[in-house]
């Protein structure tokens, strides 16, 4: 058997390996689009998690004895970090518990920064500048973001305007196949304020969450992050490049506790900023959204300026589930936090709660992932200003299996 042929069987029973996860924890496979017939059998026989555990310990060792052409290293990389991944959830759905760091590198392929709450605090008080008053920060903050609260008769137009938005700047840069279409939908009880579901052959269902009201940014944020050049694009590239021109199979599935999540969550907000260089962004929504919807354009750029600050302000979600996951903070102390220092409502504080217990240290691929994303493209532009080259390398990290320990570099 040659070295591509054994990479190829190895490949095809992680697939295997990941449906049968996927079976005993419904939320693993975020998206198939391989041979139903091999998803059937898999059904058919469900292997228990032992089984499960020691095949993919077979298989990761199997992998680091096996040598590969040097075009199919980083497919081998690939395979063994999502591999090892797929044995720590494993032994977590055993019960096996690991802190929230041990968790991150052992998921994610990734070990968050840690941050003192003096960070927070001195980006606390560039808002108080911004918005002064007597009462706390996060009440002067959530007061002046009510006026930016989505009409829920505009959601269903704006979201739309915006996803055409993303997709015409997306298309001057990267080519998507004349197929390739999504569905808006809008629902309920969920953790999380927007998902993607992609379903292969280029189509995507994108869902809005609207228990809680939807702010301004969110329109953009969700449009591109989740849409295009987001999860969407990135999906339909992943498809075409590796699974339908390399045939590599590893790529009909997608494992959400992986390393493959890091790199997509963090490019997909990376790629709010590509679609929206420099001050487009304030500009389009001023000029574009905020008319719609009824806010006031002559606040568009304090508005563009505190949400900048709160990106800044994004890592206390992962000092928050990070102490609430290892059991240093109650919910209360969790949800004050998170009110303090990621300007949340108490309301939405206890949602974000509900996506820490669902979800865990998968928190750390917005933000983190975000920053190692976004110096790994930086790196290789050199010039800030040179956007075609920054389409061009991020482009890259959606046509090619990259882990994140790579970005690191």
């Amino acid at each position: 058997m040659t070295t591509r042929n054994a990479l190829a069987k190895i490949a095809e029973a992680y697939v295997n390996l990941v449906l049968a996860v996927g079976e005993h924890d419904p939320s693993y496979v975020d998206a198939y689009y391989g041979s139903p017939e091999q998803q059937q059998k898999v059904k058919d026989n469900v292997p228990s998690l032992g089984s499960i555990l020691t095949k993919s310990r077979e298989l990761i060792e199997t992998l680091g004895n096996t040598s590969v052409p040097a075009d199919e290293e980083r497919r081998k990389k690939y395979l063994q970090k999502q591999l090892q991944a797929l044995e720590a959830h494993t032994r977590q759905l055993q019960g096996e518990r690991f802190s929230f760091d041990e968790e991150a590198r052992l998921l994610y392929d990734a070990v968050p920064p840690k941050f003192t709450e003096e960070r927070f605090i001195s980006l606390l008080q560039e808002l108080d500048t911004l918005f002064p008053g007597t009462a706390t920060i996060s009440e002067r903050v959530e007061s002046y973001r009510r006026n930016f609260i989505i009409p829920i008769d505009k959601l269903e137009k704006v979201f739309h305007i915006a996803l055409e938005e993303c997709r015409a700047r997306t298309q001057k840069y990267i080519p998507l196949p004349s197929y390739e279409q999504f569905h808006l939908e809008f629902v309920r009880e969920k953790s999380w304020s927007g998902y993607n579901w992609y379903k292969g052959n280029g189509e995507s269902i994108i869902q809005i969450n609207i228990d809680l009201p939807i702010f301004a940014e969110r329109i953009v944020d969700l449009a591109a992050h989740e849409g295009y050049p987001g999860h969407h694009v990135y999906n339909i590239l992943l498809e075409q490049e590796c699974l339908r021109q390399r045939r590599w199979i590893e790529f009909s599935i997608y494992a959400l506790y992986s390393p493959q999540s890091f790199i997509a969550e963090g490019a997909a907000n990376y790629g709010i900023d590509v679609a929206f260089p420099d001050n487009e962004r304030m500009i389009y929504e001023r000029d574009v959204l905020f008319p719609i919807c009824g806010f006031d354009p002559l606040e568009a750029e304090r508005y563009s300026e505190l949400q900048r600050i709160s990106t800044q302000l994004n890592y206390a979600h992962n000092e928050a589930a990070r102490n609430y996951l290892d059991g240093l903070w109650t919910t209360t102390q969790t949800q004050e936090w998170l009110v303090t220092y990621a300007l949340m409502s108490p309301e939405r504080a206890l949602q974000r709660i509900h996506f820490f217990e669902q979800y865990r240290s998968y928190v750390i691929n917005y933000n983190f992932g975000l920053d190692l994303v976004k110096r790994y493209c930086q790196n290789q532009i050199g010039d800030e200003k040179n956007f075609s080259k920054r389409w061009e390398v991020f482009r890259t990290l959606f046509s090619i299996p990259f882990v994140p320990s790579e970005l690191v570099m």
